[in-house]
C-alpha cells in the first residue's frame, strides 16, 4: 500500500511532462505540414 505514495505522484509527473512535450511540439510547427511530408516522400526530386 505505500508504494502508491511513490506511484501516484510519479505517474503525475509523467503525464504532466508527456502533456508539456506535447505542447512543446505543438508550439515550435513539429505538426504544420504532416501532408506536404507524405507526398515529398513519393515525389523523384
Amino acid at each position: 500500500m505505500e508504494i502508491l505514495y511513490l506511484l501516484v505522484p510519479l505517474s503525475v509527473v509523467l503525464v504532466l511532462a508527456i502533456i508539456g512535450l506535447f505542447y512543446w511540439a505543438l508550439q515550435s510547427g513539429q505538426f504544420d505540414s504532416i501532408d506536404r511530408e507524405g507526398e515529398r516522400i513519393l515525389r523523384n526530386d
